[in-house]
């Protein structure tokens, strides 16, 4: 309870700072985890149940998205939205894969690698920009729509690799290849009936409860079941939270579910998330490994940017705009430390490799929310 009081509190005073130096307001979040934790202070070390805070966090933090979401602007960009993914997945997969082979790693350990950073973390991006009112536009419905395909992407990459290794996958349940696949259609399909006729009569049903709360009551349940199913599938637990966040967009409640379930995720759960990407760096091996530190934080930032600012261009969008989308698509997260993980777990990454993609990783993660800044700020220049 200590390290969580610990967390609330610097939290607070490390956004008011980052706010006051006009810099994104999660770098100060993301700095208590490393002030607080291994890296400098050692005051927090990560538990159990910090992580599970955590992945309510993140959990709370796509399901706000999909409740802020435009289903007709995400439909109206799917096709950017979709390409964009496409190259953000295959350029660093590729690269690093490459990388990994060229330092002699083994086939699965230099693949593993490419694994690692091809899947984007939207989580961070998303806070960015809802802090800068970009969410809702074209960009932010683009970001929004090519980091859900980049996220379904990986995973089936991943799916798939694990799969033909005999690996456990992340959720207790082991399913063969072809069966995965058909969950995942299945769940696909549970969306799109949700969507398009059960919302509704789920609020109808709130209303008619005498419950306090009923309908938040019911949003986080159905939040929390898609996160669940979405896991149990082999896919992300974030998709079925954002997916539940798009379900009950369609609904004429949706704001007011939303001013009221951020009230508590904004002031407990998403702090602790962020704190928690923090608490995950250590700066073990750093001098040893800090040529190839520099080397994989560049990769890692141009594999995503370039390929997917050129997947913008080709619809059409100008400079400023496809940097923007493609600044969004750089951050890797809790996504990577998720995958970084599994592979520890299943001797996919050495233990000398695995200090240093962690700094890496939280090097991405650093630095995105910077370059979203900045690249809004040259939109807002452009325009005016």
């Amino acid at each position: 309870m200590s390290a969580i009081v610990l967390i609330l509190i610097c939290s607070l005073i490390f956004t008011a700072i980052a706010k006051r130096l006009n810099i994104p307001a999660v770098i100060g979040q993301l700095a208590v985890g490393i002030l607080l934790g291994p890296a400098c202070l050692k005051l927090v070390q990560p538990t159990h149940d910090l992580e599970f805070i955590a992945e309510l966090g993140v959990i709370f933090l796509m399901f706000l998205a999909g409740l802020e979401s435009d289903l007709a602007l995400l439909k109206k960009y799917l096709k950017p939205a979709v390409t964009i993914a496409i190259a953000g997945v295959i350029f660093p997969l590729v690269t690093f894969s490459l990388l990994g082979n060229y330092l002699d790693y083994s086939f699965n350990h230099a693949f593993f690698l490419g694994i690692i950073f091809a899947a984007t973390s939207v989580s961070i991006t998303i806070e960015v920009l809802n802090e800068y009112q970009a969410l809702q536009s074209r960009e932010g419905a683009t970001i929004l729509g090519a980091a859900v395909v980049d996220d379904i992407l990986a995973v089936l990459i991943l799916s798939f690799f694990i799969s033909s290794l005999n690996l456990p996958s992340r959720a207790n349940v082991s399913f063969s290849l072809p069966i995965k696949l058909i969950l995942e259609l299945l769940f696909v399909l549970l969306i799109y009936l949700l969507i398009r006729y059960l919302a509704p009569a789920l609020i109808k049903l709130a209303n008619r409860l005498p419950v306090y709360a009923s309908r938040e009551m019911l949003a986080v349940i159905l939040c929390l079941a898609l996160a669940f199913l979405a896991e149990f599938v082999g896919m992300s637990d974030v998709i079925g939270a954002f997916f539940a966040g798009v379900i009950l967009s369609q609904t004429k409640v949706a704001h007011e579910i939303e001013h009221n379930i951020s009230l508590i995720a904004y002031v407990f759960f998403i702090p602790i998330f962020f704190a928690s990407i923090g608490l995950s760096m250590t700066f073990d091996g750093i001098l040893s490994h800090l040529g190839l530190i520099i080397l994989f934080t560049a990769l890692a930032l141009l594999t995503k940017l370039i390929p997917c600012i050129l997947a913008a261009k080709i619809f059409g969008s100008k400079w400023d705009k496809a940097y923007l989308i493609g600044s969004g698509m750089v951050s890797r997260g809790e996504m990577a430390l998720i995958v970084l993980q599994i592979g520890l777990a299943n001797q996919l990454v050495k233990d000398d490799q695995y200090a240093m993609l962690i700094i890496v990783i939280i090097l991405t993660t650093f630095i995105a929310p910077f370059m979203i800044k900045h690249a809004v700020n040259m939109g807002d220049n452009s325009t005016g």
